[in-house]
């Protein structure tokens, strides 16, 4: 099976350095995190959509935004920049809160919105209030949610069970360092995309382990994401393509070329005819399958 996706087109105006995170939500509009320390939503024409008349985008920050989470329905984003502050913001009501309490590399908003995991320099993950207002940040002692996943500069890879607050399993699936990963819609699965080139994919089920390796890329493996119908996955990379891979047959199904490295791609949330990605232009690009009309999005 081979499948071909098209150049839709391109955010306007682009961010003014590289963009670092991308995520596709429900309401059919799209935030990217860059390093020139802003962060964006877009409609789906690519133009800029501000919350409200009133207020603006959050004021940038003085480093690049180095993680970005996105609830699933579009309303809140959190993101964390490279000196460790990490903020939320209400795409509702414009509003933004931050927390430079306890320094994170990288953090996860738990789907229902209503805490996020973050992890820094210690190795540990830590659960935290994603409450507006005062409570943003606080740790708490009692998480929610089921799992997290955290991944190393070393290649493991550690699935921890939320609610006995132990770690369940380690994977060492790769030989570098792990560059993302990506949970499968119901939870089963889990991508990771690496150093070492690969992709793997995870069973996170019971006894589970390394159930397939994904190679075809020719640099490193920098952003991965899986399709809403667990049957597609898709990676950009630092050899300048993006990849889409069928996750039954184990293969690449299509190879896209783009104009500098790409860190960030995300399928769209209704369905595996399109995606967007972001890389070192600072431009957010959308691809829709050949099947598809012009007027998808």
């Amino acid at each position: 099976m081979s499948l071909a996706f098209l150049h839709a087109h391109d955010c306007h105006p682009p961010q003014t350095d590289s963009i670092w995170g991308i995520a596709w939500t429900e309401a059919d509009t799209v935030i990217s995190t860059s390093a020139d320390g802003s962060i964006r939503q877009w409609t789906s024409a690519g133009e800029p959509l501000a919350p409200s008349p009133n207020r603006g985008f959050p004021e940038a920050h003085t480093l690049g935004l180095t993680s970005l989470s996105v609830a699933p329905d579009g309303r809140a984003a959190l993101f964390n920049s490279i000196e460790g502050l990490t903020c939320l913001w209400d795409l509702v009501s414009a509003m933004s809160a931050g927390d430079d309490i306890e320094p994170s590399w990288t953090v996860s908003l738990n789907p229902r919105g209503e805490t996020y995991a973050s992890a820094g320099a210690s190795g540990n993950v830590t659960i935290h209030s994603a409450a507006p207002g005062e409570d943003f940040g606080r740790r708490l002692g009692t998480p929610d949610g089921k799992r997290v996943a955290l991944s190393s500069e070393s290649g493991q890879i550690y699935i921890f069970d939320l609610e006995s607050e132990s770690l369940t399993k380690t994977f060492t699936s790769h030989a570098m360092s792990v560059r993302d990963l990506a949970w499968s819609p119901d939870g089963n699965l889990l991508i990771s995309a690496s150093e070492d080139k690969r992709l793997v994919l995870h069973d996170v089920r019971g006894s589970g382990g390394e159930i397939a390796s994904f190679t075809g890329h020719s640099s490193w493996v920098l952003s991965v994401d899986i399709s809403p119908d667990n049957r597609l996955g898709l990676s950009g990379s630092a050899d300048k393509t993006i990849k889409v891979w069928d996750i039954g047959a184990r293969a690449a199904v299509s190879t896209v070329q783009e104009n500098g490295e790409v860190w960030s791609v995300s399928w769209r949330p209704k369905g595996a005819g399109a995606f967007v990605s972001g890389g070192e232009d600072g431009v957010v690009r959308w691809w829709r399958g050949a099947g598809a009309a012009a007027s998808t999005f």
